[in-house]
């Protein structure tokens, strides 16, 4: 069954991205670079590129990351994490500065129920600011896999021990691009320390010259319904990639 109008607003908040860096005309045109052949080749290559790129506040290029953060909520009232995903939902604009304002809003608010956390993941890909279109391709390539569970209802079974709208695991995804190669994704899941740090750099940074370092931000929570309830089952099947903290 698909979400709602109203349940869609509330689980999904997204924007179109922003204009990505132009290359500058004082640049010279790329030269050929020898092919990689193995990963510590592609990591010389990526340094090497990196020299040529223009720097900006957060650094060079584009950081297209995700991090995930699955909690444990024993209700569902306005302190709750359902409370605050739907106050950022109201709460959230269009211009890059309120969106930046959005996902600063939503890392402190898992910051804050860090007590709640059982398991997190991220990952990142940084592209050349001349790589525009493959950091777009990419950021819709994470935003895609998870607006299709989406689709998916997570109500109890009639055998099951867990109760229509009672206590449930919760999963927010943060997909974003931003500019610059600054921004702090690995790490999370490996320790509660590693998971703060990247939900702390990416609060920080998004408000990084007043939002305007923000391309785009997509924000995802689930269960969305009232009378949905993520088990732990249902989070392995669907959340592999989480890893237990």
């Amino acid at each position: 069954m698909l979400p709602s109008a109203l349940s869609t607003a509330c689980c999904l908040l997204s924007v179109a991205f922003a204009t990505a860096f132009q290359p500058s005309p004082t640049f010279a045109p790329p030269q050929p670079r020898p092919k990689a052949t193995d990963g510590a080749s592609g990591t010389a290559l990526r340094v090497f590129g990196k020299m040529f790129e223009e720097e900006g506040p957060l650094g060079k290029g584009i950081t297209v990351g995700m991090v995930q953060v699955a909690l444990q909520a024993n209700d569902r009232g306005s302190s709750s994490v359902f409370g605050m995903m739907e106050k950022a939902a109201r709460n959230a604009g269009e211009t890059e500065p309120e969106l930046a304002e959005m996902a600063n809003e939503v890392c402190i608010s898992l910051l804050r129920k860090s007590d709640e956390w059982i398991g997190a993941c991220s990952q990142s890909q940084w592209f050349s600011e001349k790589d525009a279109g493959k950091a777009e391709s990419f950021y819709n390539e994470l935003s895609n896999k998870e607006a299709s569970k989406f689709e998916k209802d997570y109500i109890p079974g009639a055998g099951s021990d867990e109760k229509a709208g009672g206590p449930t695991q919760v999963v927010v995804s943060l997909v974003i691009e931003i500019q610059g190669d600054n921004t702090k994704f690995e790490g999370a899941g490996f320790s509660l320390s590693g998971t703060k740090e990247v939900l702390s750099s990416i609060a920080a940074d998004c408000l990084v010259d007043e939002g305007y370092c923000m391309n785009a931000v997509e924000i995802f929570w689930t269960p969305s319904e009232s009378t949905e309830v993520l088990s732990k089952t249902d989070l392995i099947v669907d959340f592999p990639e989480l890893i237990d903290l």
